[in-house]
């Protein structure tokens, strides 16, 4: 899909095909890839670059154009949906011209953040900055993301949690890169300012961008290394937590097995039998023996627990 904008009043707006100075290419067909070949000069290696997630950010400084391959992050629709990185293009022309080649769509171009902007340069660092402050919300995100799986991880003895765990550490691993190759690509742009033709005051932003963008590597490199050294302590809760239950159902079968034998021996009509003999009526002799069951089950768990306590104890001495 093809869009032509322009800046006017500090915003990117649609223009006519006569005013447009900014063509957005989103997620283009054959016939769009050709004219962006043929028509607008990329080179096709600079096109599949853009639309493919796993291309790492570069900048090449050719004749014709300086073409900018920059990650971005993305979240799905769903609540559920992972987080991710992908791809896009942008090719700035020797004239009054910029090409974007990407995968989203042009509403996502045509945002509050993007204004105050007088030329190309400056919605291209402008573009930067709002990447990287999206990268930052999805860092956060992704930490509230863990502080739930934490919970439900403390809470259950299945695996589920864990695995929405590891994809998240998956996840961080793309962002780190993500951000530094950004990163890199920046560092390239502030060293070339005479042929990107930046401004003292353009040049000043980029260095905030650069800072901004070390920043949001640090904290996704510290979320990082906490989910993959915490990984096996929470693994080790939930193998904790199914030893508990099977220690809970071990004392409630030990405390029944005597009730069962007792209750088996003094079967109804036994029990029946030796009421008669000694003249006590049934409403009051089964009551009786159940409160006996009772008690005696109590007094078992009560032991049984009191045994498995002095023995962790005596463990834990050194």
């Amino acid at each position: 899909m093809k869009t032509l904008l322009r800046i006017q009043e500090g915003k990117l707006v649609v223009a006519p095909k006569e005013e447009a100075t900014i063509r957005l290419f989103s997620a283009p067909d054959d016939a769009e890839r050709t004219e962006l070949v043929e028509s607008l000069g990329i080179d096709p290696y600079d096109v599949d670059s853009a639309l493919d997630p796993d291309e790492i950010s570069r900048v090449e400084i050719n004749p014709k154009h300086i073409a900018i391959i920059w990650k971005v992050p993305y979240k799905g629709v769903q609540d559920d949906a992972g987080f991710d990185v992908t791809s896009m293009g942008l090719f700035l022309g020797n004239g009054n011209e910029l090409t974007i080649v990407t995968n989203e769509s042009p509403e996502s171009l045509l945002k509050e953040g993007f204004r105050s902007m007088n030329s190309l340069n400056g919605f291209v660092l402008r573009y930067f900055a709002f990447t990287t402050r999206q990268f930052l919300r999805h860092l956060k995100a992704i930490k509230q993301a863990t502080a739930h799986l934490e919970t439900q991880i403390g809470a259950s003895m299945t695996n589920q949690a864990l695995l929405k765990m590891f994809d998240l550490s998956e996840r961080l691993v793309y962002y780190v890169n993500a951000i530094e190759a950004n990163g890199a690509a920046l560092e390239k742009l502030r060293s070339r300012t005479e042929r990107f033709q930046l401004t003292d005051r353009q040049i000043g932003f980029i260095e905030d961008i650069i800072l901004e963008n070390k920043q949001a590597a640090r904290q996704a490199d510290i979320y990082t290394s906490l989910l993959t050294g915490l990984m096996d302590a929470r693994g080790s809760i939930i193998n904790n937590n199914m030893n508990v239950l099977l220690k809970n159902l071990t004392i409630i079968n030990v405390v029944f097995l005597p009730l069962s034998i007792l209750a088996g021996m003094g079967g109804m009509s036994e029990f029946t039998a030796i009421t008669d003999e000694y003249g006590i009526d049934w409403r009051i002799g089964y009551p009786l023996f159940t409160l006996v069951l009772t008690v005696l089950g109590f007094i078992i768990w009560m032991g049984i627990t009191k045994y498995i306590d002095r023995q962790s104890n005596g463990k834990r001495r050194p």
